[in-house]
């Protein structure tokens, strides 16, 4: 993998960060492969960002750090070679790297920015706040030690369990005080911007906008408020996560059952 010149890095890192204004949010509709990548920054947006479930699946992998990290980041440099605007990518949470080898893979596939969640895959559960905290923080130090700044998005994971467990309206509000727990410390170890996943009722979101103290970035649900709503409130960053994916999987499944036999 061919490491991309310094300077060009450096830029694509300052200009992302620049993007994240609240109320004003950066849309990331998330690509999986070089061809949605170049349609995502024809269409005019000015950052790429990549899904883990679209890319695991193009590669014929689960999501969930079910693809071998080699396989995933060899793809997160294609799409970065791929397309002139900076990527972000979503590193899920870290692939058992120690901070100096995900620094080392992330800046040698030319990413931007990346994603990190507080999921812990091994135990089904969430990382611990305050030792995940501690593991961002020594990502931060090790990328700053190579002069690298990345845009780190550090991912919430509190609301993603009850959401998938089809979680109805009203019960999003009790989580809100863990998140913000949970966006406290990751501020303070250092990263940009914080991404409590599924968080999408008006009300509970309104609160944590207000106490999370920096940048939030939403997922943008089906259920949840209209995009200008979503600006209204003060979100930084909109992304799209697996959902462009599967629509786009489900459109094509359509298409191959109405062919002809």
């Amino acid at each position: 993998m061919t490491a991309p010149r310094t300077a060009d890095l450096e830029s694509g890192c300052d200009l992302l960060r620049s993007l994240h204004r609240p109320g004003a949010p950066l849309l990331l509709p998330n690509a999986w492969d070089v061809a949605t990548a170049r349609a995502v920054a024809a269409a005019g947006f000015p950052v790429v960002a990549t899904t883990s479930g679209g890319v695991a699946a193009s590669l014929g992998y689960d999501d969930h750090e079910g693809a071998p990290p080699d396989e995933m980041f060899a793809a997160a440099a294609r799409i970065a070679r791929g397309v002139d605007v900076p990527v972000t990518v979503d590193a899920e949470a870290g692939y058992g790297m120690a901070p100096a080898e995900l620094v080392d893979a992330l800046r040698s596939a030319g990413a931007a920015g990346c994603n990190l969640e507080d999921s812990d895959y091994a135990v089904g559960g969430l990382r611990d706040p305050d030792r995940h905290a501690e593991w961002l923080r020594a990502v931060r130090q090790a990328a700053s030690q190579e002069d690298y700044r990345p845009v780190i998005n550090a991912r919430i994971d509190v609301f993603l369990g009850p959401f998938l467990a089809g979680a109805g309206p009203g019960t999003q509000d009790e989580l809100v005080a863990e998140a913000l727990r949970r966006a406290k410390v990751y501020f303070e170890a250092g990263v940009d911007c914080v991404f409590p996943i599924a968080l999408w009722e008006t009300d509970a979101l309104r609160r944590f906008i207000s106490d999370a103290g920096g940048p939030v970035n939403v997922v943008r649900v089906p259920q949840g408020p209209s995009l200008g709503e979503l600006a209204a409130l003060g979100v930084a960053r909109v992304s799209w996560g697996p959902f462009l994916y599967r629509d786009a999987m489900a459109r094509f499944e359509r298409q191959l059952a109405s062919l002809p036999e």
